[in-house]
């Protein structure tokens, strides 16, 4: 079972319900590109998950055979579990922030310089990994199986998703024992004071033992100190791991090729160094510059079809009580992963965006098919092949006209 399956419909409702009360009290919280950005990067986290289960099944499963524990399920050792998950998750939440490697697993999620509930899905490809590989285990070790813990990770990840929202503000006494968005807007702050504050995700009391607590003053000012100025989900996800790689390369210290990934966040190697480090690290409101891009004329509402499209494409490949294999289900996810590049080539206007758009519809509906088929779940001949040859005939019909070169080039003059 995959517990995100039944996870993934109510983050998808909550992000609805934020986007209707946005639009119907007129916010401006929500700006397209970032938030297409965001559930596309969120798609792509949701097929890593795939490959996550499959480690955690494997790896934990050979740890629990090895340890003589065992915790039954019951209400009060489920309560036990949330609260070892909350305090193991603090740690791990606090040392992704204090060493370059950890940094790089987790940079992404604060990438976004918006705060509503699509950056709570805005979710770093390689996050989910480093905690069952480096802290989870622990849950193991002492009793409980590898499904519990993988489900209560689940569960503690969706407690701490409606955390992403500036619409809630200040919550009286429920703030002194739990996390609230006011909390979490001040950890995703890139204001001097608020950098590297308030890493708790359900109980905020370890953030007041571990002094690392900070009350929501100032305006919060979303962010990171170095942005990415991209839509594009491999960079998202990937600007500070190809940093670390560039002056583990470039450095002739041996010593330090080594140590950097291990070394507090920001450390670089002296003889790459250009200038020291400035005595305030951060910024505000005043200061920041948002990213936007141009994005390809009439792409909008061709994007959000697409989204819902691809949003049905990863509830598909996620389902684990389809009888699809391993094999069939990374197809689908690569699928997925051109998909969600290539919006990014058409939110940035890149002469590439439309070759690759047309390309990953076929690949994505062949696949469908081929996959479907293999299952024994639809026939090559049945009304469903039919349905996803003609969405993805439209589909590259409407792109083929309007993405090109030509047509916007034509749309560019008649402004």
């Amino acid at each position: 079972m995959n517990v995100y399956t039944y996870i993934t419909p109510i983050v998808v409702l909550l992000f609805l319900i934020e986007i209707i009360i946005t639009l119907r009290f007129q916010k401006k919280n929500y700006p397209f590109q970032d938030t297409i950005t965001n559930l596309g990067t969120g798609i792509g986290n949701q097929c890593i998950n795939l490959a996550v289960a499959f480690f955690v099944y494997k790896w934990y499963g050979f740890l629990f055979e090895l340890t003589p524990f065992r915790i039954e399920v019951t209400w009060y050792t489920m309560v036990l579990l949330l609260l070892l998950q909350d305090f193991i998750f603090y740690w791990f939440h606090r040392l992704g922030h204090s060493i370059n490697i950890f940094w790089a697993a987790h940079m992404a999620h604060h990438s976004s310089e918006e705060m509503n509930l699509s950056v709570g899905i805005r979710a770093s490809f390689t996050q989910r990994l480093f905690q069952f590989l480096f802290f989870d285990w622990v849950l193991v070790v002492i009793g409980f199986s590898p499904e519990i813990v993988y489900a209560m990770a689940a569960v503690h990840l969706l407690l701490a998703y409606w955390h992403h929202t500036s619409l809630i503000k200040k919550m009286g006494w429920f703030e002194k024992f739990f996390v609230t968005p006011s909390h979490h807007r001040v950890h995703h702050g890139v204001n001097p004071q608020y950098i590297d504050k308030n890493f708790s995700e359900f109980l905020i009391i370890w953030d007041k033992l571990f002094g690392s607590f900070e009350p929501e003053e100032e305006e919060v000012c979303y962010g990171v100190t170095h942005p990415p100025r991209t839509w594009h989900p491999i960079n998202l996800n990937f600007q500070f791991w190809k940093q670390l790689w560039d002056d583990a390369k470039n450095t002739k210290s041996f010593k330090d090729k080594l140590r950097i990934w291990f070394m507090p966040t920001g450390w670089r190697p002296a003889d790459l160094v250009d200038e020291p480090l400035p005595s305030v690290i951060g910024y505000n409101k005043s200061e920041q510059v948002k990213y936007k891009s141009s994005s390809l004329e009439n792409s909008k509402n061709y994007l959000i079809v697409q989204l819902i499209i691809g949003l049905a494409f990863m509830s598909f490949t996620i389902n684990m009580n389809l009888p699809l294999s391993f094999w069939e289900r990374f197809i689908l996810s690569s699928g997925l992963f051109m998909m969600i590049i290539s919006w990014s080539g058409i939110l940035e206007s890149k002469r590439w965006a439309l070759g690759m758009e047309v390309v990953r519809i076929l690949f994505m509906a062949f696949s469908l098919i081929f996959v479907l088929h293999q299952a024994e779940i639809m026939s090559f001949t049945s009304w469903s092949t039919f349905f996803i040859l003609i969405v993805s005939g439209l589909s590259i019909s409407y792109a083929g006209y309007h993405f090109n070169h030509k047509n916007q080039k034509l749309h560019q003059e008649a402004i």
